[in-house]
């Protein structure tokens, strides 16, 4: 992972834009929330479903949106800003059985990588990749 610092437009929402594939398929642009309470990467059914991913049964678990089915699967995930591109291969990610959540980027493996600095006031969010890893 190089040095620069991944730069993007922070309004309401800390919102990253990404894309995930996997065997040939591709999501077009998504913005994922990130989303520091969780522990891993979720995505709803619709999208594993688009991307035909294998589901193995991960567990049911309690949302803030209510109670919720797990799956996990293995896939590539792209993180874009304007000038440049970073992508995490076999990437275990969760797949909820709902489709009314958006994409939640946890904590593994974006705050283990980036050091994350939120300039509100400047409307500003700032992946400045740590340099231990």
């Amino acid at each position: 992972m190089s040095g620069t610092p991944f730069i993007f437009e922070y309004r309401n929402y800390p919102l990253i834009p990404i894309k995930f594939l996997t065997n040939g398929r591709e999501t077009p642009l998504i913005d994922a929330l990130l989303d520091s309470g969780g522990d891993f990467i979720v995505i709803p059914y619709a999208i594993a479903k688009y991307l035909r991913l294998k589901l193995q049964k991960a567990g049911v678990v309690d949302t803030a949106a209510g109670e919720t089915t797990l799956y996990k699967s293995v896939l590539s995930m792209i993180i874009f800003n304007e000038n440049q591109r970073y992508t995490y291969e076999n990437l275990e990610v969760h797949i909820s059985d709902r489709n009314d959540l958006p994409v939640l980027l946890g904590r593994h493996p974006i705050f283990e990588d980036h050091e994350i600095i939120f300039q509100k006031h400047q409307n500003k969010l700032i992946l400045q990749p740590n340099q231990q890893n």
